[in-house]
This record gives structure tokens, sequence and C-alpha cells, in this order.
């Protein structure tokens, strides 16, 4: 039995370099609603070290409820082999999905990966990466 009884993700926030850019490219890419954008504060004294403030971020709602937020203040290049974070993984509806993300990305120049069936895991994902180097997964079923 587990010790947690857990439903899921609540809600995962990354680091960020530059919180304007990657606000503008989360915006572009999933134009989800912002419930917290506190960006404006990002560079005010103590705010970085402010959770009531929410470091100076941004925090998105997804379709699904979960939250996807952003904290600026990171520094150095993303590297996904140390201990952290490896990449995130946002749901897409159906493989049709999947393909008119794809299109979507090629219209608006944002480079990508082919997309990947993973049999065994019974999805196909498609990746690309955030202005940070994160690399972003959509992931749809093969059905």
């Amino acid at each position: 039995m587990a010790l947690v009884n857990s439903t899921g993700f609540a809600h995962v926030r990354i680091t960020v370099t530059d919180i304007a850019r990657s606000k503008k490219f989360y915006d572009t890419v999933f134009g989800w609603p912002l419930v917290i954008d506190a960006s404006s504060m990002a560079d005010d004294p103590g705010v970085a070290e402010s959770p009531e403030r929410f470091f100076g971020g941004a925090v998105y709602q997804t379709p699904q409820g979960t939250l996807f937020g952003l904290r600026p203040g990171g520094s150095g290049a993303f590297d996904p082999r140390h201990t952290g974070l490896d990449h995130v993984s946002f749901a897409v509806a159906s493989r049709s999905d999947l393909t008119a993300a794809q299109a979507a990305l090629d219209e608006a120049g944002i480079e990508h990966g082919a997309i990947s069936v993973l049999e065994d895991a019974g999805i196909a994902i498609l990746s690309f990466q955030d202005p940070d180097d994160i690399n972003i997964e959509l992931t749809s079923p093969l059905t």
C-alpha cells in the first residue's frame, strides 16, 4: 500500500533565465490563461526570495486543471543530465492533435523533432526546446 493517496500532479514550476521571453514563448505555444502574473515585479528588491509574490513569476492554468509555472532567476545552461528536471511533457488528446501541433510549430518557426511512436508505452511524442533549452514534449495516445 502506498504511503500517500495522490491523484496526480497539482503543479510544476520551472526556473527560467528570462521571464518575459519565456512567458512570450509559452503564451504563443499553449495560449493558456495566466492565473498569476507577478512577472512585472521580477526585478524588484526581495521578490526573488518571496513565495508570496511567486518569486516574480507566472502561473498558467492548463485545460486539465493543473498549474504550470515559470520562476525567474535561473542562471547557466539547462542540462537534463543533472539532478532535477529532464523534460516536461504535455498531453494532447489525439494523434491528429499531435500532427496539427507539428504543423503549427512549423508555421511559427519553432524547431522540433519528428513524431516518435513509442509502441510499448502506447504513445506518440513530439519534442521541441523552450528558450532555456528545456525539452518540451507533446504526448498523444496512439489511437
